[in-house]
């Protein structure tokens, strides 16, 4: 495995945050364009596959567009044109609440929730990728970046 000064011929950074920060940011890239390939060959994103998954965990329940917001890893997605993308492939259903007219109640499918039973056996295979590393390592690398978000 190349490190990160290999992986993008750089020699020297500003500090090791620095460094850290561009390992990151590299990373990242790296297991989109991952995901991405996986993804594609069932003609869904990223986005939309962190939609499902949302909406699998509320399930039998219905979400809400914000409650899909709140909890998207992608803060940036626009949530509304994701559904749109999702029911036009029959994997949401989407109705106005009867509770509160301006706001859409969106519910997983049964075509839904079998895409991504299919999408966990090849996620599960994927991350064998990452065993590389021991458990406790992960722990540790998981709890290092909570940190350095707080």
């Amino acid at each position: 495995m190349a490190s990160i000064s290999e992986e993008i011929q750089q020699k020297e950074f500003e500090s090791e945050y620095n460094k850290l920060l561009v390992n990151v940011l590299f990373t990242n890239s790296w297991i989109n364009g991952q995901q991405n390939r996986l993804f594609k060959t069932h003609g869904i994103t990223t986005q939309q596959f962190n939609v499902l998954r949302i909406l699998r965990g509320q399930y039998p329940n219905v979400a809400s567009v914000n409650l899909l917001k709140d909890r998207m890893i992608d803060k940036m997605s626009n949530v509304s044109r994701i559904i749109d993308k999702l029911k036009s492939k029959d994997l949401v259903s989407r109705k106005l609440c009867k509770a509160d007219r301006r706001q859409v109640d969106v519910k997983i499918t049964t075509k839904g929730l079998d895409l991504l039973q299919i999408l966990d056996a090849e996620i599960a295979d994927w991350e064998k990728n990452l065993h590389n590393i021991s458990e406790k390592d992960a722990t540790i690398a998981s709890d290092i970046l909570d940190r350095w978000r707080g």
